[in-house]
């Protein structure tokens, strides 16, 4: 079942980027469905995170879509180099978003190969910059619906228990405490898919 704007347009993002783990991604450009299960997400808490694109009110044309009410795709582009999809939660100006950095792929795989080139199984969409690529997701996409058939996430079912989504602090952050080491990261346990570091601290 797809989720609808009743998932997005809720008011705790930590909390969906956590519930994002174990339910499916999908895109469909020029009639190529790819995608598979999240298994890596990143909560980003808006103008009071010091990480966050529009922390301290910050608008420019980047990242305007940021601040659309949930159930869109904020698409920017990182180091010059690497296309990043992020998913807009919440009420109209919230500004908060979640980063997909990881799915463990199950459809249109071959078609995922022929965007990502030759690489193992494992790191087709491992990280959030070779995510988009092998879904074919660009800046330009920036804005879509999650709503609409090009771009889409499916709940099937799939639950796992507490001890299953580990919490850990973000990755290649820059920003200074207490946000540099907030565990707003999410990942499933064991998983050969996700990126970053996966070892427990205790």
């Amino acid at each position: 079942m797809k989720l609808n704007n009743s998932f997005y347009q809720r008011n705790d993002t930590i909390k969906m980027a956590k519930e994002l783990i174990g339910k499916f991604l999908y895109t469909n450009f020029d009639g190529q469905l790819t995608g598979g299960m999240i298994v890596e997400t990143e909560a980003y808490m808006g103008v009071t995170d010091s990480s966050c694109h529009t922390f301290n009110n910050r608008k420019t044309n980047r990242n305007a879509t940021m601040y659309n009410q949930g159930g869109v795709i904020y698409m920017y582009v990182c180091y010059g180099i690497h296309d990043m999809l992020n998913i807009v939660t919440g009420n109209e100006g919230d500004s908060q978003v979640i980063l997909i950095r990881a799915i463990e792929p199950l459809k249109g795989i071959e078609k995922m190969i022929e965007r990502r080139g030759d690489v193992p199984l494992k790191r087709l969409a491992k990280g959030p910059g070779s995510l988009a690529k092998a879904l074919g997701l660009k800046r330009i996409h920036d804005s879509i619906s999650l709503l609409e058939e090009e771009i889409w996430i499916e709940n099937k079912g799939f639950k796992f228990d507490s001890d299953s989504i580990i919490e850990s602090p973000r990755v290649g952050l820059g920003c200074p405490e207490p946000y540099f080491s907030m565990p707003w990261r999410f990942f499933l346990k064991g998983n050969a898919y996700v990126s970053g570091k996966t070892k427990v601290v205790s």
